[in-house]
């Protein structure tokens, strides 16, 4: 047992992938002590009396009003709680702070504000500001007596950021920087008092600065009408020879890449928690139409495809719920072992969110993919209501749709999985070659490798461990061929996605089993038949999901020779006992129903 659990303490990102995990080791919902439960209620009150009674005037833009509910935030001690004492923060762990970032998802707008502030508006400075810089914005934005905003994307460059055409010029005096240039899509731009921008200094060192409000030649474009996050500010920036004194350079000249990426990794997983909020908050009103709604004269809720809806949406959102705070307590746990290995508290922070950018990745593509399923279908659940602007579903419809776009799009975040596992298979950093050869000769030789499981869920054990090797059996035969010239992996996008979407497939089967077992063994006041359910209702599913990437990679990259060995492989591995999951959605369905609202 000891053992084990070292080496969960060191698994790092990707690790998942060749390491197995302790389920009696990781952290579940289930499982949230009595101040996070107090934090969580603080911040889901708030979200009911302060923001949901004002939504309309929100969506409207009116003047001063998203600022004042980041004031009451503050107040509240709630803008720094990721942050350091020194600065006035109350540095909470990583997975309260992933629950109050649940918590103010069902916020709409409000919550791209408080993300946009708090991550990508305040990270940059800490992760990369000087002391005398810190000591100057982080306690103004704690306190929200200063709001942030971040200035990366241009006309010409979105996923491409490091291609941005603004400009930073050393003046003759040496005593500032002349910044020319656009930026746009820039949140919280109509009333922050502090922006992080990007420009290249001498046309290509791509370089951060701190620009505060109010400087000559910095101006604002009018308010962007948008599709949805109707009340979040987005406005063009522009900038016209602002001179930026030179201590409000960020960081290093030319390491300009190093803040937005590693500042992204936080933003991706912040924003995967808030659609999570906001998946549960359409569950449990969907949950309450569905009984309250009468055709037939029965509640739609009895109706079998109504059911299949509540269950799908409860099944997305129980997994999505799992991996998120999988990963929250990885890089938790993570920041403890740097802190006490030495690092300060910014550096801990900073290279904790690195180490994971895959689940980060993964976390913010199933986060914004599952708000949107479920949103959607609680557009057909409301039917002619869920299309009217007189309620609430057809704004959670159109604020979804952004989350795909938003830090980073769900295909760039696909490309980031597959291109951070093979850079750290590359460097030694992730041993794919010893499980790579372990499938080659059991494919081969017709042995088996990694034991036999044993008990309750023994086949649900099985099938993630067959989910890893058919990956491996992909990854090791793209690998090889990239090496030799005859695949050139970064022009096979689609391949890439084919292979990413396997992996998320692993992290969220894998991470939902382990919760299940966790319940089953530790919480034996739960009913656990509606949990086997879900859980194996997913591995069903995962099973044909996996089966169709795998095989739509085989017939794309491996030449016809060899695709019947490929085939026969993933055949071996794809053995999922068939279930009924028709009766496990209807006991899905038949739970949420009798509690009312989303129970699990």
């Amino acid at each position: 047992m000891s053992s084990s659990i070292i080496e969960k303490k060191v698994l790092k990102g990707g690790e998942f992938l060749i390491k197995d995990s302790l389920h009696q080791e990781m952290f579940i919902p289930e499982e949230f002590n009595e101040e996070q439960l107090m934090v969580k209620e603080t911040v889901r009150t708030f979200v009911e009396q302060d923001i949901m009674p004002i939504t309309d005037r929100i969506e409207k833009l009116e003047e001063g009003l998203i600022p004042s509910r980041l004031d009451i935030f503050a107040s509240l001690g709630l803008l720094g709680t990721h942050m350091p004492e020194e600065y006035g923060g109350s540095h909470l762990g990583y997975i309260t702070n992933t629950l109050i970032g649940e918590e103010v998802g069902p916020s709409g707008s409000f919550s791209v504000s408080y993300n946009a502030h708090t991550g990508i508006g305040m990270l940059p400075i800490l992760y990369y500001g000087t002391e005398d810089q810190k000591r100057k914005y982080l306690p103004k934005l704690i306190t929200g007596e200063l709001k942030a905003s971040y200035c990366l994307t241009e006309p010409s460059s979105g996923s491409d950021a490091l291609a941005a055409k603004s400009t930073a010029v050393l003046n003759a005096e040496g005593t500032h920087y002349i910044l020319n240039g656009q930026k746009m899509w820039i949140t919280n731009a109509g009333f922050a008092d502090l922006f992080t921008v990007f420009a290249q200094v001498d046309g290509n060192k791509f370089t951060g600065f701190l620009l505060e409000k109010g400087l000559e030649g910095f101006t604002l474009g009018a308010e962007e009408k948008k599709l949805g996050i109707k009340g979040s500010s987005t406005r063009q920036v522009f900038m016209e020879n602002v001179k930026v004194p030179v201590e409000n350079l960020l960081g290093e000249i030319g390491k300009g890449h190093l803040i937005a990426f590693n500042v992204l990794n936080t933003g991706r997983f912040k924003l995967g928690a808030s659609c999570l909020g906001g998946c549960k908050k359409i569950l449990d009103v969907s949950i309450k139409y569905a009984i309250e709604r009468e055709q037939f004269k029965k509640p739609i809720a009895s109706f079998g495809a109504i059911k299949y809806k509540l269950a799908e949406q409860a099944i997305r959102t129980f997994v999505t719920e799992t991996a998120t705070y999988r990963t929250a307590q990885l890089i938790q746990e993570s920041e403890e072992e740097l802190a006490a290995a030495g690092a300060d508290f910014a550096t801990s922070k900073r290279d904790a969110a690195e180490e994971y950018a895959i689940e980060c990745s993964i976390i913010k593509i199933i986060g914004s993919e599952t708000l949107d399923y479920v949103v959607d279908e609680a557009v057909q659940i409301y039917g002619g209501m869920g299309y009217s602007e007189e309620g609430a579903i057809a704004r959670a419809y159109r604020d979804s749709r952004i989350n795909r776009i938003f830090e980073g799009t769900n295909e760039i975040n696909r490309m980031v999985i597959l291109s951070t596992i093979l850079k750290n298979a590359m460097k030694g950093e992730l041993d794919l070659m010893t499980p790579g050869m372990e499938v080659q000769n059991e494919l081969i030789n017709g042995s088996t490798t990694g034991g036999t499981f044993t008990g309750d869920y023994r086949a649900e054990e099985t099938a993630v461990s067959n989910f890893k090797k058919i990956l491996i059996m992909l990854l090791g035969s793209a690998a090889q061929q990239a090496m030799g010239g005859k695949l050139d992996l970064k022009s096979e996008q689609e391949i890439l996605i084919n292979m990413a979407d396997i992996i998320i497939e692993i992290f969220n089967a894998e991470s939902t089993l382990m919760r299940v077992q966790k319940i089953a063994e530790n919480h034996p006041d739960k009913n656990i038949i509606p949990y086997n359910a879900i859980l194996s209702t997913y591995l069903h599913d995962a099973s044909g999901r996996v089966t169709k990437q795998a095989t739509d990679a085989i017939a794309s990259f491996i030449s016809p020779d060899l695709q019947p060995g490929f085939i026969s492989g993933l055949r071996k591995y794809i053995k999922y006992p068939l279930q009924n999951v028709k009766e496990n959605r209807r006991k899905i369905a038949d739970t949420l129903i009798e509690a009312g609202e989303y129970c699990f």
